[in-house]
């Protein structure tokens, strides 16, 4: 839709070999943009299945989410011997919020999850 969108600001227009649509008059304006509707709403359907999906496999105890790959264990271990949180960010090369969440977040279990205690 942005492109047809630019096209139309340039004076260009777009036109579709198959099936035979084109964006240069009133009728083929029309559907494409029922089209990029029909589109965007498929797509919202999508994510609300794949939702749901996701949701009904975190109540079926199925899913746990992409395993973590932030050093934890190392992020705690200088942390605990005095370093200070830019310092920690600075060398493992990572923003000084994901520090925060390591030193905030409960342990981890050896699935790389935080235990559901």
């Amino acid at each position: 839709m942005n492109i047809v969108h630019e096209l139309d600001e340039r004076g260009a227009s777009l036109r579709v070999l198959e099936p035979e649509i084109t964006t240069g008059g009133d009728v083929g304006r029309i559907v494409i943009t029922v089209l990029g509707m029909v589109a965007e709403m498929e797509r919202k359907f999508i994510l609300d299945r794949q939702r749901a999906g996701i949701d009904a496999a975190k109540a079926a105890g199925i899913y746990k989410g992409r395993k973590r790959t932030l050093p934890y264990e190392e992020i705690r271990r200088r942390k605990a011997a005095g370093e200070k949180i830019s310092d920690i960010a600075r060398t493992l090369g990572i923003a000084r919020i994901s520090v925060y969440r390591a030193l905030a977040d409960k342990p981890l279990d050896e699935g790389g999850h935080a235990d559901q205690a």
